[in-house]
Formats: structure tokens, sequence, C-alpha cells
């Protein structure tokens, strides 16, 4: 939706009609240092994340022993191995 001239004009009389032209500096400058807050909090935010990125190793997946018998994965992405009726684990 694009806001057209006479909807801007609308959306000012409203709101000089709800808080007055007296308070309208004010909150202006209230708003004002609260976006220059923010920006700051994000800023360091940035900065913060930027100096502690260190290289991660990926988790190492714990495989079961041999001859362990389970019907779950026991961690996430982890698959139990197929087993032919004979009970030996095809080869890839």
């Amino acid at each position: 939706m694009k806001f057209s001239p006479t909807h801007i004009v609308v959306l000012l009389v409203l709101v000089l009609l709800i808080f007055g032209a007296g308070k309208l500096p004010e909150i202006a400058g209230s708003i004002g240092k609260s976006m220059k807050v923010f920006k700051k909090e994000v800023k360091e935010l940035r900065e913060d994340d930027g100096a502690s990125a260190t290289p991660v190793e990926p988790a190492q997946i714990q495989q079961p022993q041999q001859g362990t018998y389970y019907t779950q994965p026991t961690q996430m992405g982890q698959t139990a191995p197929q087993q032919h009726t004979d009970g030996t684990t095809p080869q890839a």
C-alpha cells in the first residue's frame, strides 16, 4: 500500500489533534533519544560479535560401539545402520 500526500496530511492532522501542538516537540525529542540509544546498542552488539567470532568446530556425532543395538538415533542427524536379514551391515 502506497501512501499518497493526502494520507500523510490526514495522519499529521490526527497526530496534532490527539497530542496537541505543545507535546509534539517533546515526543519527537524522546523518539530521537531512543533511536540514538538503540543504534548505539546495535553497534556495540555487532562489534562484540565481530570480536568473539572464533571458528567453532562442528559437533562430533558419537557412533555406537560395534554390536550395539538401538531402534532410535541417539543424536540429531544420526541414522541407524541398515542391516540385512542375515544380520550383516551392507557396504556402501
